[in-house]
């Protein structure tokens, strides 16, 4: 029996031996990209929120001689109803003044706006319903039921917020306790009941010189503060 005749061996061509090696290069690449040898895709930064401001100060109508207690009230429902996202705080405008009494400096509050409040919250339902419903709040100023309150300017809050210091500056003058022209009357001393008008400061005493009338003469007299009182307006 005859052995069948071996073909000649072929070198495989170029195109081949190109083709045979590529599927190797891509499972090398596939392994390398594996390996972590790619360079990763760099994250962007996100952008930052912008937070908008939803609380502003209003002016509220409150009690003349209750601004304190009104306060407290208020303050203590926010906390009740759970409602400190919309609530800031409030603020009773005061000035400090220095009275010069007997040659000694007192210092007491003064309220700037007697029967109003100023208040720094998000205007909304909520916090309408609770201020109408506490005992000796009115209103929003400048605002109805169909109409939202204007709330205060930048300016006007700056300058409140300033106003509520503790006390004055070593660089501060010390207001007195009257001012020239003013009438004023006599509760103590020879001139007792007495009224006449401050014609001269004497701050560093603590006096005033008052212009008095007697016997038909006008009289200068130096008297302290503590004993005179400004004159009703109905009495001048």
């Amino acid at each position: 029996m005859r052995r069948p005749k071996q073909l000649p061996r072929r070198h495989p061509s170029r195109s081949q031996r190109a083709r045979c090696r590529r599927p190797r290069r891509a499972r090398c690449r596939r392994r390398v990209g594996r390996a972590g040898d790619e360079p990763k895709p760099v994250e962007q930064p996100k952008a930052e929120e912008v937070k908008t401001e939803t609380k502003h100060w209003y002016v509220v109508k409150v009690q003349s001689g209750r601004e304190e207690s009104i306060k407290g009230a208020i303050e203590r429902r926010v906390k009740i109803e759970g409602l400190e996202e919309y609530f800031g705080q409030i603020v009773i405008p005061v000035e400090k003044v220095t009275e010069l009494r007997k040659g000694k400096r007192y210092v007491k509050s003064r309220k700037l706006y007697p029967g109003y409040l100023m208040v720094q919250v998000e205007y909304n339902e909520n916090i309408l319903y609770l201020f109408r419903e506490t005992s000796g709040v009115g209103d929003f100023v400048g605002g109805s039921l169909n109409k939202p309150p204007l709330p205060m300017k930048p300016a006007e809050v700056e300058k409140m917020i300033s106003l509520t210091g503790e006390g004055p500056k070593p660089d501060e003058k010390i207001k007195p306790r009257f001012d020239r022209f003013d009438r004023v009357k006599i509760r103590d001393g020879a001139f007792s009941g007495m009224e006449g008008e401050v014609k001269e400061l004497l701050e560093a005493k603590g006096h005033v010189r008052v212009e008095v009338t007697i016997f038909g003469r006008p009289v200068s007299v130096e008297l302290d503060t503590g004993k005179l009182s400004l004159c009703d307006m109905a009495t001048r």
